[in-house]
């Protein structure tokens, strides 16, 4: 892991395409803003383990529960 001091309005570059700025400090909280093209898919942690996990679930689901599932969403 890569550790990096910055101040408020100081930016990190990852590669040619994101930019992470420090916009704010407030005791414990940190506001980030956060550049990158629309193809690079941001999302807070907690957010993207449920997405991971509500996909793995979903691959196991056998075809039957599957076109249950596509019916109720019809």
């Amino acid at each position: 892991m890569l550790v990096l001091t910055r101040k408020s309005k100081e930016a990190i570059q990852i590669g040619d395409g994101i930019t992470i700025t420090i916009i704010e400090i407030k005791g414990n909280y940190v506001q980030l803003g956060l550049e990158a093209s629309s193809e690079v898919k941001i999302y807070r942690k907690e957010l993207y383990e449920k997405i991971k996990l509500d996909n793995i679930l979903s691959s196991q689901l056998s075809m039957k529960e599957f076109n249950k599932i596509k019916e109720e969403l019809k």
